[in-house]
């Protein structure tokens, strides 16, 4: 029988955990399942959820945390000497990897191993088969746990942060992307062309692949100073629309700095995902 702890039953913890569950259900594992969660949320069916979270974690051969990175460093101090030195404490938050570490440091002289797992996709659709890059010394028996429930796992090294930080440095992209198309989008709606512009934008992805992303990096470099006027024009008309351009304003600072440091080679590579 393996005894497993979540610190955390919300979105992440709740889906996952319910997955966990289905598994045991269906026979696929001999699988005990607790969880502790101090904020008022629902548990999810068949989870045994304790009063305080030493009673958790009391036999546990795994203690999954899933709390944001504000709370990673609480999560695994609540009920440290209560983990059994046996067991492994994978921390799932989005933190950083210097934060991660801290953390392994905190695990490793308690007596247990420590997993950082860099959770790859978003949870809702995916739950336990949610793409994932861990690293630590705890990494290597995590796997051999979530691989049986098809969980699709990366292990990148048994240094704790090397996960995380991959994971932060794509969220650059993809959350900083975000944030740019809603600032655009907002400029776009004042001004009455939204659908034109995300038909625009729609097209310009559906065409993107290695090349062009490279072209994007070097073009940039090249043309730094001509780009730099360009989206500095692109911020007095998003001020003119009456959209604070928070991005745009970063975009220019970047484009100043192209302009004297010049940019990062692009790595030769084809679909590297770590």
């Amino acid at each position: 029988m393996t005894n497993i702890a979540l610190f955390g039953l919300g979105e992440a913890g709740g889906l996952i955990g319910s997955d966990i569950v289905k598994a045991k259900k269906a026979g696929a594992m001999g699988l005990q399942i607790f969880g502790f969660d101090p904020a008022d949320v629902k548990t999810p069916d068949g989870i045994a959820r304790t009063a305080t979270p030493s009673e958790a974690v009391a036999n546990a051969d795994f203690v999954f945390s899933f709390t944001g990175s504000v709370d990673a460093k609480t999560a695994l101090n609540q009920a440290i000497d209560a983990i059994p030195a046996t067991a492994i404490y994978a921390d799932f938050a989005s933190a950083s990897a210097g934060l991660k570490r801290e953390l392994a440091d905190d695990a490793n002289l308690a007596g247990f191993k420590f997993c950082d797992v860099a959770l790859m996709a978003m949870v809702p659709g995916n739950g336990v088969k949610t793409p994932a890059m861990f690293s630590g010394n705890g990494a290597a028996e995590l796997q051999g746990l979530l691989s049986k429930l098809d969980m699709p796992i990366t292990i990148v090294s048994e240094t704790p942060g090397d996960a995380a930080e991959r994971k932060l440095l794509r969220s650059v992209v993809i959350k900083g992307l975000a944030g740019l198309l809603i600032e655009s989008l907002e400029g776009a709606h004042a001004a009455g062309c939204e659908q034109w512009l995300w038909g625009n934008i729609v097209d310009q992805f559906a065409k993107m692949d290695q090349h062009m992303l490279q072209r994007l990096v070097e073009g940039t470099g090249v043309h730094a100073e001509r780009r730099f006027h360009e989206m500095e024009a692109s911020a007095q008309q998003l001020k003119e629309l009456g959209v604070e351009p928070l991005m745009t304003r970063s975009t220019v600072a970047n484009l100043d700095k192209v302009k004297r440091l010049g940019v990062p080679n692009v790595p030769n590579t084809q679909g590297n995902s770590q």
